[in-house]
């Protein structure tokens, strides 16, 4: 993901969450709608999940230091991994909260039109924020599936924040089905059963998240294709005949580890060997940008060996 393609997401999300929290907030005061509450609470959530985002994207772009010599990239999954604790927490276990206390203590809704041209507006500047975010993942995404997007995307800023807007739509929907609900029926239960919704629709969207940015802080490998890339650009079929063993980790969405013990013809130098290694590392960067650190270790291939380290890896 481009650092100015997430911005771009964030900053389009920020801008539509901020007035919609507004909107809403308004709505709630003039009809007490709690769904109408919920949903101002869960927009503020949003909006302070975007600053969040775009202070880890800031922090990130620290030079690396002694202390830290691989540098701040994981600033980044940290502070998405916080987007879904504030998502859960802010957002989700509010709304159900509100929504059983609505349910146990219902009361009438007033001013109606309130809360349903809130929703329609809210609706409206949601898809424009969810059509950035496609707009900007369809430039990265390639063939894969949304699905496949939001599991292996490195770059945690644009699932988050697609995740987020689906998450405000279904939710407005939701609303609006409560509001409209409570209105036809003359039953204010509805309103409360909407705002149930929306929690558990925000806790299961806060629980995708958390699971995914785990990975990451973890620390992943490189995907699929770049493997084959680094794998490629390794061996020359000269200095370089094979991979022994090989190793990768994303050190943050734009940086990658490359450590590796590669096998060399034993008659060589120690300046021949020495500068195949630096070739090796030159064809790596020129196939994989993001493979900013790079270890390579010359040996003797051995096959026994071979077997014995891939056992030990398992």
């Amino acid at each position: 993901m481009s650092a100015s393609g997430g911005t771009k997401a964030i900053v389009a999300a920020l801008a539509a969450n901020l007035s919609i929290a507004v909107a809403k907030f308004v709505a709630f005061a003039f009809s007490g709608s709690s769904s109408m509450l919920a949903e101002g609470v869960h927009s503020v959530a949003d909006s302070g999940n975007q600053a969040l985002l775009l202070l880890g994207h800031k922090k990130a772009k620290k030079k690396a230091s002694e202390e830290h010599p691989f540098g701040y990239g994981r600033e980044r999954y940290i502070y998405s991994f916080l987007v879904a604790i504030v998502l859960f927490s802010v957002g989700g276990l509010f709304a159900l909260y509100e929504g059983y206390e609505k349910i146990r203590h219902p009361h009438e809704l007033s001013h109606w039109y309130w809360p349903v041209g809130v929703l329609v507006f809210a609706i409206i500047a949601e898809i424009f924020s969810f059509r950035t975010a496609i707009r900007e993942s369809n430039a990265i995404r390639g063939t894969q599936s949304w699905t496949a997007f939001v599991r292996r995307a490195k770059a945690p800023e644009l699932p988050v924040v697609l995740l987020e807007d689906l998450g405000a739509l279904v939710g407005l929907i939701l609303a609006l089905g409560g509001v409209g609900l409570a209105l036809l029926t003359g039953d204010p239960v509805w309103d409360g059963i909407g705002t149930i919704c929306i929690g558990v629709l925000l806790v299961l969207i806060a629980i995708v998240l958390a699971v995914e940015t785990k990975s990451l802080l973890l620390g992943e490998s490189a995907g699929t294709e770049e493997l084959g890339k680094i794998r490629a650009a390794i061996v020359d079929g000269e200095r370089v005949t094979r991979i022994i063993h090989m190793r990768t980790l994303h050190l943050g969405p734009e940086e990658l580890l490359v450590a590796a013990k590669v096998a060399v013809e034993s008659h060589e130098s120690a300046a021949e060997v020495a500068r195949a290694i630096d070739e090796a590392e030159h064809r790596i960067r020129a196939a994989v940008p993001i493979a900013r650190v790079i270890y390579l270790e010359p040996d003797i291939y051995r096959a026994a060996e071979t077997e014995e380290a891939a056992a030990k890896a398992l």
